[in-house]
Parts: structure tokens; C-alpha cells; sequence
């Protein structure tokens, strides 16, 4: 009696605990910092046009790390021109630096 209550107890954990491991990689996934993630945006930030929604997603997605790019000497010019803090206000999502 006492080894087939155990059983769905266990399979039960054992789901919670995939469920749980699942939802930590995504947010991992999210959390990255990756500036190519926001290619979408290229056009918009090198040519002035409008950001597309893909864009701001990403934008929003990234957000935590706009700061480190705009210190990154490699990604600086980029990040810091009028085009992109246009971007930025279009898509709601001003870095605080």
C-alpha cells in the first residue's frame, strides 16, 4: 500500500522538477547577452527608418545589457548615435545607465 502511494509522488516530483529545469533555461536563454540579437534593429539605427516590432521585442529582450554595449569600444559608435536613442524611445526602452 504504502509503495503505490510513493510512485505517483514521485512521477509527480519528477515532472515539477522538469517543469522547473525548463523554465530556468529559458530565462537563461533570455537573459544572455548576445548583440546580435538585435540585428533586427540594424536598418533602423544605421538609416534613421522606423524599428519593426521584431526589433523593439528584441530590444526589450536585451535591455539589461544596452549599457554594457554602449561601454564595449566595439559596439560604442553604434549604440550611442541619435538613430539608435530614436529606436530606443520608439520602442519604450531606454536604457538606465
Amino acid at each position: 500500500m504504502k509503495a503505490s502511494c510513493t510512485k505517483p509522488v514521485l512521477v509527480t516530483c519528477t515532472i515539477l522538477l522538469l517543469l522547473i529545469v525548463a523554465q530556468e533555461s529559458r530565462v537563461a536563454a533570455v537573459e544572455q547577452c548576445n548583440p546580435m540579437q538585435l540585428m533586427p534593429c540594424k536598418d533602423a539605427i544605421l538609416n534613421g527608418s522606423n524599428p519593426s516590432n521584431i526589433c523593439c521585442a528584441k530590444l526589450k529582450e536585451q535591455q539589461h545589457c544596452v549599457c554594457q554595449y554602449m561601454r564595449n569600444p566595439n559596439f560604442k559608435s553604434f549604440f550611442n548615435s541619435p538613430n539608435a536613442k530614436m529606436v530606443a524611445t520608439h520602442c519604450q526602452c531606454q536604457p538606465k545607465c
